[in-house]
């Protein structure tokens, strides 16, 4: 039996975790094209480097779950945070490019391991409240992502890129290490030791599909929006990171209402909606001529990907005839590659086309998903 004071300090301190978490990401993202120009690599390059740290994560995470069944969650989240906190310069600071790689690996398994335990924790906040506060911790998330790209944005013109990296993981570390002491303790969600696999049913398998193509256009905007405006407006890397920061912060805003609108409108109308309206707002950023409407075209984005995710979570777990968790966990599977492995692959296609056409994919996977909303409902959500 817990206090409601402890679950109270808990689920604030899972949501600075997440915030955390967000912010650096969000640094790293602004600092991308920075990375590729100081090493002078092409885009294959810099895919093939973020490819390696999708390989990390995808090694880690997995080996996560086994963790989580035996220490539990919140040891793992501990060092996985303190862990990235040490890794996170490294890729800023790589003199040459297989040293980039190795350290993007550590860096992708940090992110991996951190990812999944903290999620782990938040499921477990939400077992103690009574009451779903997922949606508002991924939305801490997308506010980190803001305030990462956002103090980049500011700070950039005017400090060395390193200098402003510096202050931003000193201002994350801040806010999300103490935040550490307050979760709960290791054998609340600790189960022995014990892990189970399930292949994935019909249903989870079209759902994971979904999932995979709503992260991968987050992971796409998350790695490649700072790069397109740079290159396509010739922009420095101040303006370059308003694209990032419109994304997160419509997305933020966006899952803070998630909830609501669930209600309002239903499942499947919002998934359909929101798949139209992220590839519109994308199409909007590739084809405008003017810098500020191609950023608003992100934040559209933003607004359209934000509350995917948690609908396809909330319809796996209402499959007939499956566990709840086995289907999460295999959507959120599916759903994570695509964040990891998406953005490597429009490297690749970009250096053979165009970054442009490169994210015209992404158009298309936002659109397969509005077209296929009707998932949601067959594999148990209501509509």
């Amino acid at each position: 039996m817990h206090d409601l004071d402890a679950v109270r300090r808990a689920r604030w301190a899972t949501a600075a975790i997440f915030l955390f978490n967000g912010m650096l990401m969000g640094t790293w993202a602004v600092h991308i094209p920075i990375v590729e120009a100081r090493l002078a690599i092409s885009h294959s390059t810099l895919g093939a480097a973020l490819l390696v740290m999708a390989a990390g994560a995808l090694v880690a995470m997995p080996l996560t779950g086994s963790g989580i069944a035996r220490f539990g969650s919140a040891p793992l989240t501990r060092g996985a945070a303190i862990a990235f906190l040490i890794v996170f310069p490294l890729p800023l600071i790589a003199p040459h490019p297989a040293l980039l790689m190795a350290v993007l690996f550590l860096f992708g398994a940090a992110n991996g391991v951190l990812d999944v335990s903290m999620n782990a924790h938040g499921v477990l906040v939400e077992r103690r409240l009574g009451r779903a506060v997922m949606s508002s911790l991924h939305g801490m998330w997308s506010l980190g992502g803001l305030i990462g790209a956002g103090l980049a944005a500011l700070l950039l013109p005017f400090l060395p890129s390193l200098a402003e990296a510096a202050l931003a993981l000193a201002i994350a570390a801040l806010l999300g290490i103490p935040a550490l002491v307050f979760l709960f303790p290791a054998t609340d969600d600790a189960g022995g030791g014990k892990t189970a696999f399930a292949w994935p049913s019909r249903a989870t398998l079209g759902l994971g599909v979904l999932c995979f193509l709503c992260m991968t256009s987050e992971g796409a905007m998350h790695d490649w929006s700072a790069l397109h405006l740079a290159e396509g407006f010739e922009r420095g890397p101040g303006f370059a990171a308003t694209g990032f920061a419109a994304f997160s912060a419509a997305m933020a805003a966006s899952r803070f209402g998630g909830d609501w609108m669930r209600s309002r409108f239903g499942m499947v109308p919002l998934v359909r909606r929101s798949g139209y309206l992220a590839a519109a707002g994308l199409t909007l950023a590739l084809v405008t001529p003017w810098p500020l409407l191609a950023v608003a075209g992100f934040a559209l984005v933003g607004l359209g990907l934000a509350n995917l995710v948690p609908v396809f979570f909330g319809a796996a777990g209402r499959i007939p005839g499956q566990g709840a968790g086995t289907a999460i966990a295999a959507v959120a599977t599916m759903g994570y590659s695509g964040f990891l492995l998406g953005p490597p692959v429009i490297g690749i296609v970009a250096d053979v086309t165009s970054l442009s056409l490169a994210l015209g994919l992404i158009v298309v996977a936002c659109l397969a998903i509005g077209i296929s909303a009707g998932a949601v409902r067959q594999a148990g959500g209501t509509a």
